[in-house]
């Protein structure tokens, strides 16, 4: 594997981490500024494309919804071929409401001079759904 794709998933391991910690700040300085995040599905307020601003909303939306102010994500392996570094990723968070949040995900991010220029988001819907939106 060459040394651009080691950097690469390096970058994308460092974002899950500083992700995991809830920091809104430095997630979002993770990002090139015109970064897009997709989400699969039809969740409301959650799924589709959000530009880096969406994207922030979105995430200190969840952020405060949930009981440590962060979701956790754990890397369970990477795959890097260029600027692409696919991730099987499992998340874990408690909610104010009570309910838990352990979902599995398929990452696609997409690395630009050192910043994360696109991701693609796969996850089981359902369970989002059930966690974040159901009443």
């Amino acid at each position: 594997m060459s040394t651009l794709e080691e950097r690469n998933k390096q970058i994308v391991a460092e974002f899950m981490e500083v992700f995991s910690s809830g920091d809104v700040d430095g997630i979002l300085s993770c990002l090139a500024d015109d970064a897009k995040w997709w989400v699969a599905g039809s969740i409301p307020g959650i799924s589709g494309t959000k530009d880096k601003a969406g994207f922030k909303e979105m995430v200190s939306g969840i952020a405060e919804s949930t009981t440590t102010g962060a979701i956790r994500l754990t890397p369970l392996g990477f795959t890097a071929e260029g600027d692409r570094v696919a991730v099987e990723t499992e998340s874990y968070t408690e909610l104010k409401n009570g309910r838990v949040y352990n979902n599995l995900y398929h990452f696609l991010f997409e690395v630009r001079d050192g910043k994360i220029a696109a991701v693609k988001e796969y996850l089981d819907t359902e369970h989002a759904t059930a966690v974040f939106v159901a009443p």
